[in-house]
C-alpha cells in the first residue's frame, strides 16, 4: 500500500497533548498515520501515545474505533479525527 496525504486533526485531551490542533500524514493506514504521530510526539510512554489509546476515531465522517486500525485504509485528502472519551469518543474494548 502506498502512502496518502491527509490531515489529523487532535480534539481536547489530543490537542493537548500533541500540542497542535491538526497535521498532516503519509500513511496508508490509520494504525500508520497513529504511529507517526505518537513518534512525533513523545513516543509510545508519551502523554500522545496515552490519550490516543483511549480515543475514538473518524475516518472520512466514518466512526471506525471498533476496527483494527491496521486495516482501515486511508484515501488521498482525507482526514482522521481523534476524539478523547469527553468530547464524544470511546477507548477501544
Amino acid at each position: 500500500m502506498d502512502p496518502v496525504n491527509g490531515t489529523l486533526r487532535f480534539w481536547a485531551a489530543a490537542r493537548e497533548a500533541a500540542g497542535v490542533a491538526e497535521e498532516k500524514y503519509a500513511a496508508a493506514t490509520l494504525a500508520q498515520a497513529l504511529d507517526a504521530a505518537i513518534a512525533a510526539h513523545g513516543g509510545p510512554d508519551g502523554p500522545l501515545a496515552r490519550v490516543l489509546r483511549r480515543c475514538a476515531f473518524v475516518v472520512d465522517g466514518d466512526p471506525v474505533s471498533r476496527r483494527d486500525p491496521a486495516t482501515v485504509r486511508l484515501t488521498e485528502g482525507g482526514s482522521i479525527e481523534a476524539l478523547p472519551p469527553f468530547a464524544g469518543g470511546a477507548g477501544r474494548r
